[in-house]
């Protein structure tokens, strides 16, 4: 896996954590990084920046993670509607992750996440 190739946007509404993940990321060679606040401003950005990956919180207002990866999904651009997302979240409950499943994820990490458990599943989501 070449990561200096990789183009990915962050999306969770706590600044704090896009900055951590941003920093973990160019510690694997991630060089082409674009954040987002909320669902809604992703999806702006999402068209415009055309990540490889996507990795977003679930709760977040105005939009939350779940209602900016279906709305994602049916974006007319194949290419974009089709982007590869992990969830990023503290939320531990089985209905989370069963609501979840559903929208095509390629992997769920508990925050904040370990830069080996990042790595590992970024690697799996890019197969």
């Amino acid at each position: 896996m070449i990561f200096s190739k990789l183009r990915v946007l962050i999306v969770d509404d706590d600044e704090l954590m896009r900055s951590f993940v941003a920093d973990l990321l160019r510690r694997l060679g991630v060089h082409q990084i674009e954040q987002a606040a909320d669902g809604k401003s992703a999806l702006v950005t999402l068209i415009k920046f055309q990540p490889d990956l996507v990795l977003s919180d679930i709760h977040m207002q105005p939009m939350d993670g779940m209602e900016f990866v279906r709305q994602m999904r049916r974006l007319p651009n194949h290419q974009i509607s089709h982007t590869r997302v992990i969830f990023m979240t503290s939320d531990h409950a089985k209905e989370t992750l069963s609501d979840a499943v559903p929208l095509g994820l390629r992997g769920y990490i508990i925050k904040p996440p370990a830069v080996d458990t990042l790595k590992a599943k970024i690697e799996a989501a890019m197969r």
